[in-house]
């Protein structure tokens, strides 16, 4: 193909990548540069007959006259990736220098805002991606085992969670999770505990995101597996059985390394979507027990004083960094994998 052919072939493609994804990314970085001018003050006295007071107030045409100078806010350069919200550097240094023993640093740390949202994100993502993966896969395979004529309604049943919109099916859930839900009621008979509630409980809480994530991504992997598993090669199986290979060599010697490609596929999306968790905490309104880096985001911009569009560029490019690095094992195999074949 012509390389001017090819370019205007691909064109379309670049173009929409460069202002839908580059151009936003961009857009989100400079923002995470600048934050929100702090109120401005005047002290204004007021006096009547019987003497003068002094009120301080905010200057509201100051405030006006800035943001129409500066729509973006007061630039603060790299201030809002290190401050208390974020990477929290000074309050580091001070929490290492009392020097109280790892079980009171690791309580001090997991009180800073950022680091409590990372270690949920990447607890959540390390494994309910795996143990996803791996329900998916049960389940393809033991669907494709089944008879042609149930095997349509077992396909609906399994792909059913991923049906339901992802905050609609966490609200049910919590509803039923709810000390007056039949889950909730359940579980304080079995622990014999009234109290016993997500609310009051930050294990369960845990418990319950790490599962409804878990229950919630099994449908995709299942899809893909399912696929997958119409590709393998049945020559190569019942050769295999000749050979006196019970179900499960098959499946491991014969089915696992021919579905390799397809689980890396699965691995590469289901990280970048779980790394992203957010629906869950607010359906199940966990965020006193558990939070995200998303949910940082949303806070930011849900503030009740003045949304914090800095704290949140600096969010999302801490994510989008975060996601990158959580891929590069799985894009450098990929890439190694690759140039083997190419060899």
């Amino acid at each position: 193909m012509p390389h001017r052919t090819f370019f205007l072939f691909i064109f379309p493609s670049i173009l929409a990548m460069v202002l839908f994804i580059t151009l936003p990314i961009v857009s989100v970085f400079v923002q995470s540069l600048f934050h929100e001018q702090d109120a401005i003050l005047t002290v204004v006295e007021n006096c009547d007959p019987f003497g003068c007071t002094k009120e301080t107030k905010v200057d509201v045409e100051a405030m006006a006259a800035f943001k129409a100078t500066h729509p973006m806010g007061q630039f603060s350069g790299l201030d809002n990736y290190f401050d208390h919200n974020h990477l929290a550097i000074d309050d580091l240094g001070q929490i290492v220098a009392n020097n109280t023993g790892w079980r009171d640093l690791v309580s001090q740390v997991m009180n800073l805002p950022f680091y409590r949202a990372l270690v949920f994100t990447l607890t959540y993502c390390l494994l309910v991606t795996p143990l996803a993966m791996a329900l998916g896969f049960a389940i393809a395979l033991a669907v494709n085992a089944l008879p042609r004529v149930v095997r349509g309604t077992a396909i609906f049943v399994s792909i059913l969670p991923m049906i339901i919109t992802p905050l609609v099916g966490s609200l049910i859930v919590a509803w039923m999770l709810n000390p007056a839900g039949i889950i909730g009621a359940t579980l304080q008979w079995l622990f014999n505990d009234p109290g016993l509630s997500l609310r009051a409980s930050p294990m369960l809480t845990w418990v319950v995101l790490l599962g409804y994530g878990i229950w919630t991504n099994g449908p995709f992997s299942f899809v893909v597996f399912y696929a997958g598993l119409q590709t393998v090669p049945m020559d190569t199986v019942e050769s295999a059985r000749i050979d006196g290979a019970n179900r499960w060599q098959t499946t491991r010697f014969v089915t696992i390394p021919h579905l390799a490609p397809l689980a890396t596929f699965v691995a590469l999306v289901q990280l970048m979507d779980n790394f992203r968790v957010f629906e869950p905490i607010i359906g199940f309104s966990a965020q006193a027990n558990a939070t995200s880096l998303s949910w940082m985001v949303y806070n930011d911009l849900n503030s009740q004083n003045a949304q914090q569009f800095g704290s949140a560029g600096a969010t999302s490019v801490m994510t989008i960094l975060g996601v990158l690095i959580l891929l590069s094992p799985v894009l450098v195999r990929t890439w190694r994998d690759f140039n083997r074949k190419v060899i």
